[in-house]
């Protein structure tokens, strides 16, 4: 499935406007150097719209993008990536990285992955391989996990990556820049899908470890 987006003017939405139909083929001697971008950083830090407004930019310059989420993901939109303050995006929900990969077309010029680090450890590689074909593959997600440990598998998205931007929220405590999410709940499974009831963007001097054992993926 290929989704082509456009944005809206109206709205501030992005939405499967233009089809396939209404942009020529790319020549693969006009594609660019493909590339990987990690957008990364804690809950409530502004990744998403900094994923939308690359996004945003290249829909502008009439590139073919694809926009994909993990399939657990479902907190505000089952089939658009939405951020917190609720700026949304198309999507293809997919269930892991070789699905994602298999619904890659073959003119796509920009692939948008959402929360990344709820996929699978493949989908390293498959960035990877987008990025070898031309694609440029734009990345967004945690970057530590509730007990404030590099969250697999972003450490190795950040190590092949071109390009890494860490963002920060404010600390819901001090209101300094904070670099960790705070976990609300005692819930000790690593893999936890919330928003502002579960989590609370928190800086190092804020943040309190939960003293429970960390869950294999």
């Amino acid at each position: 499935m290929h989704v082509t987006l456009a944005c809206s003017p109206a709205d501030g939405q992005l939405s499967a406007a233009v089809r396939n139909s209404d942009l020529p083929p790319v020549p693969p001697l006009l594609r660019s150097s493909g590339s990987v971008e990690v957008i990364t950083g804690s809950m409530f830090s502004g990744k998403t719209e900094e994923l939308i407004r690359r996004l945003k930019r290249a829909l502008f310059a009439r590139q073919r993008v694809q926009a994909f989420k993990p399939r657990i993901d479902d907190r505000y939109d089952p089939t658009r990536i939405v951020s917190h303050q609720a700026v949304a995006v198309d999507a293809v929900a997919v269930a892991t990285s070789q699905s994602l990969e298999e619904r890659v077309a073959e003119d796509t010029q920009v692939v948008a992955i959402d929360e990344a680090q709820f996929f699978d450890r493949g989908i390293v590689e498959v960035c990877e391989r987008l990025a070898n074909r031309g694609i440029r593959v734009i990345a967004a997600g945690l970057d530590q996990d509730y007990l404030g440990r590099p969250f697999p598998p972003m450490p190795d998205l950040m190590a092949i990556a071109e390009e890494v931007t860490k963002v920060h929220a404010v600390c819901t405590v001090c209101c300094g820049p904070a670099s960790r999410s705070q976990r609300l709940s005692i819930e000790a499974s690593t893999v936890l899908v919330g928003g502002a009831e579960s989590y609370e963007a928190r800086c190092r001097a804020c943040f309190e470890a939960r003293d429970v054992p960390r869950t294999e993926r």
